[in-house]
């Protein structure tokens, strides 16, 4: 699985984006795979810097329209001051919900930039990234309850273990969760520091990969990032008119075959081993535009280190 290990060099932010804040990775080839109608209505799943939603409005005239979800909070910061752009500041699992409130049954694309910004890891106070020292919080949202801190003191150490193996791959996770469910007790593991040196004597190799590993599996449990990536993903192909396209970019292969799989099958769900001649699979609404997922050029790599594990998949609906 390739994960997302953080660079300490932010390269250069393009002219009219925030900054710090974060690149907008595979621009141009998002845009072309989503096929942009001038005056046709788009969803943005991610908004975070604005980068792709803007490049999205550079696309549509003044009858398009643009909904734009984020969940972060600091992401409001960053809105156009445009007309088209309506702002719904949730997570994009209710997307349904919010355009229906919105009286939008059906739209012309939606996009997904999924996983973390540049800017969530290089906030030092929200917890995200081992390159800081503050509290183990990791919330997407912060409206929300539960933290990354909450996670490692209350799981059992079945579910540690089973969390570190499924969305870290952690080499040792087994070692990993029984060590922090000896260590709780006894030391606080609030903050990044405390957990890492807790953590050092059962590090395998690299501690800046051990930990960025770490870390991700903590980070998807706490923000149910692949159970949001479902509930939106079931939710496209009844929301996008015919031959409307879904752009999603993903950064580790969790999330990519979850996707991939949902494009081809049109479910999450193996089909069951049942008679051979009775049709029980669904029919897929979603069409793959491409065999295989478009990935960054040179170019990019150079200029964006943290693009490197992009991986973006489109489908038309049927």
């Amino acid at each position: 699985m390739k994960k997302e290990y953080e660079k300490n060099t932010q390269p250069d932010q393009p002219a009219g984006q925030p900054a710090n804040y974060h690149l907008p990775v595979l621009l141009q080839e998002t845009m072309d795979a989503l096929s942009i109608k001038p005056g046709g209505i788009y969803v943005d799943c991610t908004f975070g810097g604005g980068g792709h939603s803007k490049e999205i409005l550079k696309h549509l005239n003044e009858h398009g329209k643009l909904f734009a979800f984020d969940q972060d909070a600091d992401a409001v910061a960053n809105l156009p001051n445009d007309q088209r752009v309506v702002f719904v500041p949730h997570n994009f699992r209710h997307l349904q919900r919010f355009l229906r409130l919105h009286k939008i049954t059906a739209v012309d694309g939606i996009l997904a930039d999924l996983g973390v910004s540049s800017h969530q890891f290089d906030e030092g106070g929200r917890g995200f990234s081992i390159r800081f020292d503050a509290d183990l919080d990791m919330r997407m949202d912060k409206r929300q309850s539960l933290t990354a801190f909450d996670v490692i003191s209350n799981y059992t150490e079945q579910q540690l273990h089973k969390l570190f193996e499924k969305f870290g791959e952690v080499t040792n996770a087994k070692t990993l969760a029984k060590t922090i469910v000896h260590t709780r007790n006894a030391t606080s593991l609030k903050r990044i520091s405390n957990f890492k040196n807790a953590m050092s004597g059962i590090v395998k190799g690299n501690p800046n990969k051990y930990f960025a590993q770490v870390f991700q599996a903590l980070r998807i449990e706490v923000n149910d990032e692949l159970g949001a990536l479902k509930e939106m993903l079931e939710q496209a192909p009844a929301l996008l008119k015919k031959d409307g396209r879904i752009a999603i970019i993903t950064f580790h292969s969790l999330e990519d075959r979850i996707v991939k799989f949902f494009f081809k099958k049109g479910t999450f769900e193996e089909p069951e081993q049942t008679n051979p001649f009775v049709q029980t699979a669904p029919e897929p609404v979603l069409q793959a535009v491409t065999k295989k997922p478009i990935i960054p050029g040179d170019k990019e790599l150079k200029e964006n280190p943290r693009s490197r594990s992009a991986k973006l998949r489109v489908a038309e609906k049927l």
